[in-house]
């Protein structure tokens, strides 16, 4: 069986991605963005695949297909968190008008001394999360995460800020977990994905937008085996240089019992199920999984 988001090639070529970051760097983010629009027409005349996908989206979210103009902002909401990406790497947060929302959920549990893992999702930016670090001194923030399906953006990384691309830990890693565990015994923040299968032997089925989708099982029972409070996170992209992010507690620490192992970790998935499926609703064009979500292996 093979992960359907994995099947998907990395769009583009590593000199067209290093002169965006280029004229991002150089010619302003104005700039930048208004070259957005011939890239995303682009995107949306050649992308059959991603098109089909998002458009089954929209009949979960609001019972009926969307046209030309939604699938084209939807697209531009995405290419806008990429290029924002660029200025994230280089921690240019002044950018950005960056509300957070729940950090005082974050602050009590740091405040114990202990850390948290941040459950997270292809909704919104992942990459301002590291604008919740920089609001509280000396938090470490590690990113767990699968770098080999886009080997362009992981140089791209790499060349922007060479110290964030070692805050990520790869999935499948020898030591990935002995440095999960190292961080959160610092009372560090672990950053994981919770929306997308690595592996399908390891994915439970939760209802999501009216319907039964895979999810990964993997967060779930790495919150059991660490111990650590579990908070959900979404970095919502609400159009121009603003962002709001959202904070929740989602539990102070995950059980799986023997006996009834699968259901507890589908009754967790859920959860973090029914708050994505929330911020969907609040944000659509946030939904960044081009694929067949609910046919999500094949």
């Amino acid at each position: 069986m093979t992960v359907a988001w994995k099947q998907q090639q990395e769009r583009g070529s590593r000199l067209a991605i290093r002169l965006m970051a280029w004229v991002a760097q150089v010619l302003g983010r104005p700039v930048a963005r208004a070259l957005l629009y011939p890239i995303c027409l682009y995107y949306l005349c050649g992308s059959r695949q991603a098109n089909r996908a998002l458009r089954r989206y929209y009949e979960h979210l609001r019972g009926h297909a969307p046209g030309w103009p939604v699938l084209f902002r939807h697209y531009h909401s995405f290419a806008s968190t990429i290029l924002d990406r660029v200025y994230c790497l280089r921690g240019r947060f002044d950018l950005f008008d960056i509300r957070i929302h729940g950090l005082e959920v974050l602050d009590g549990v740091l405040a114990r001394g202990c850390g948290c893992l941040l459950l997270g999702s292809h909704l919104g930016s992942f990459e301002v999360v590291r604008a919740v670090g920089l609001s509280r001194e000396r938090i470490a923030v590690k990113v767990l995460m699968d770098e080999q399906n886009a080997p362009m953006i992981r140089a791209l990384i790499q060349e922007l800020n060479p110290a964030v691309a070692e805050t990520v830990i790869q999935v499948g890693g020898v030591d990935a977990m002995l440095q999960v565990q190292e961080c959160l015994a610092y009372g560090g923040v672990v950053g994981i994905m919770g929306d997308r299968l690595t592996a399908d032997d390891q994915s439970v089925r939760c209802e999501f937008l009216g319907e039964e989708a895979a999810f990964p099982s993997g967060s779930v029972r790495l919150a059991h085996v660490v111990r650590a409070p579990v908070i959900v996170f979404f970095g919502i992209y609400r159009g121009g240089n603003r962002y709001d992010i959202h904070l929740e507690l989602l539990t102070e620490s995950v059980q799986l019992s023997a006996d009834h192992r699968q259901d507890d970790v589908r009754r967790w998935t859920q959860r973090y199920a029914d708050r994505l499926a929330h911020y969907s609703r609040e944000a659509p064009d946030n939904w960044f999984n081009f694929y067949d979500f609910w046919q999500a292996s094949s």
